[in-house]
């Protein structure tokens, strides 16, 4: 762990931060679509993201799913970090997005880790920012743009995510996240195809122009 550490946050962390980090994490592989952390789960870890991506979402009160954000390398998550912070249960599911590795830090530390080191204070402090102008311009997003500029926006944010422009999504998927029906997504799928924005494969979707 001492490696992917030093690789990953030795620029952001203090060496004796990133030893507390050491003494008290542990290093965890998940498998593309593996649920990490559920809705209504007791939080006793922070995932810290060191490879892959993680979706954020959650539930309106019919159990519809509203995709939030994303986590990339580098990130934590603000939401879970708030949960830990009020003691609650979780209010997200986070699930990965392709195969992913992360470092799973106990709760207990935050605080803590919060008052002793300056450089995870700031970490903090920096992620619920990022976080909160994410979910600020999804809020943008449901408000000013039209279903069309949806969902090329969502399939592009995904390509930067996976760094692949050929992304293995079925309509179903898109419709959830986005919050609408598999009907409305292709429909407006064949349109972008037509536009030569996208092509259209078996549970594919090639972006063409990025």
């Amino acid at each position: 762990m001492k490696t992917l550490l030093l690789e990953n946050y030795g620029h952001l962390f203090e060496k004796k931060l990133l030893e507390a980090i050491e003494e008290v994490s542990f290093v965890k592989q998940v498998k593309a679509g593996e649920e990490i952390i559920k809705i209504g789960d007791a939080i006793k870890y922070i995932p810290l993201l060191i490879e892959g991506a993680i979706k954020i979402s959650r539930q309106d009160d019919d159990g519809d799913e509203l995709l939030l954000y994303y986590l990339e390398k580098g990130d934590v998550c603000a939401m879970t970090m708030t949960c830990c912070m009020r003691d609650a249960i979780s209010e997200i599911q986070a699930i990965a997005e392709m195969d992913t590795k992360i470092i799973m830090i106990p709760v207990q530390k935050m605080s803590e880790w919060v008052r002793d080191f300056h450089t995870w204070r700031t970490f903090v402090f920096e992620s619920y920012n990022t976080r909160f102008k994410e979910m600020l311009e999804a809020i943008d997003n449901l408000a000013f743009l039209n279903m069309h500029e949806r969902i090329l926006k969502y399939l592009k944010e995904k390509v930067i995510v996976t760094k692949d422009t050929l992304l293995p999504i079925t309509h179903q998927t898109i419709a959830y996240d986005l919050h609408t029906s598999r009907v409305v997504v292709s429909r407006i799928l064949k349109s972008l195809e037509k536009a030569n924005e996208l092509k259209l494969h078996r549970n594919k979707i090639e972006i063409l122009n990025f």
